[in-house]
C-alpha cells in the first residue's frame, strides 16, 4: 500500500483546474493505485487527484465499502435532475468538519474507465453525491464553497465534548 500526503484546505493546488488525462501512462496508473490505498487510509468515500497534488482529471469513489472503489478519468456530468437532496458531506482536504450541501438527487455521467474505455451511466443518491463532490474538486471547488450556511460543523469539537461528558 502507498499512501500519498492528502492535500488540505489553504493549498493553493485546492483551487486549480485539472487537465484532461489524454493517455494512461505507468505513472498514473500507478497514481490510481496509490489514490486507492490513500482513500481507504483515511476512511474516504471518494477522492479526486488533485486532493493528493496532481493536476488530472481522475476521480475515485467508494459508495459502498465492501466493493472495489470506481474509478473515473474525465469524469463530465452530462445531466442531472431537477429533484436535489440535502445531506452532510465531509471532505479529506478540509479535515474535522462537516456541512449540509445540496446535490442533485440523479445523475448522468460520462467518463472512461481505469482502461480508458468510455462510459456513461446513471447515478443516484450517495453515488451521485460523491461524483458530485469529486467532479467539483477537478474544478477547484469545495463542498465548503456550497455548504448550507449555518450548517458548517467542526466534528473534533464534538467529539471533545463527548469525550469530556464520559
Amino acid at each position: 500500500m502507498s499512501e500519498r500526503t492528502v492535500r488540505q484546505t489553504g493549498d493553493e493546488i485546492l483551487r486549480k483546474q485539472s487537465k484532461d488525462v489524454l493517455e494512461l501512462t505507468d505513472r498514473l496508473k500507478e497514481l490510481i493505485s496509490d489514490m486507492k490505498d490513500t482513500m481507504k487510509i483515511h476512511g474516504g468515500c471518494g477522492l479526486a487527484a488533485v486532493q493528493v497534488g496532481v493536476l488530472k482529471k481522475i476521480i475515485i469513489c467508494a459508495p459502498e465499502e465492501d466493493k472495489e472503489p470506481v474509478v473515473l478519468i474525465n469524469p463530465e456530468i452530462v445531466s442531472v435532475s431537477d429533484e436535489t437532496e440535502e445531506d452532510s458531506e465531509g471532505c479529506l482536504s478540509v479535515d474535522g468538519y462537516r456541512g449540509k450541501v445540496i446535490r442533485p438527487k440523479n445523475i448522468v455521467v460520462k467518463a472512461k474507465d481505469e482502461n480508458m474505455n468510455d462510459m456513461e451511466f446513471d447515478a443516484e443518491g450517495f453515488f451521485a453525491r460523491i461524483i458530485c463532490h469529486e467532479v467539483d474538486h477537478l474544478n477547484g471547488v469545495l463542498y465548503t464553497d456550497k455548504v448550507v450556511p449555518g450548517t458548517l460543523e467542526d466534528i473534533n469539537k464534538e467529539n471533545d465534548e463527548t469525550e469530556e461528558e464520559t
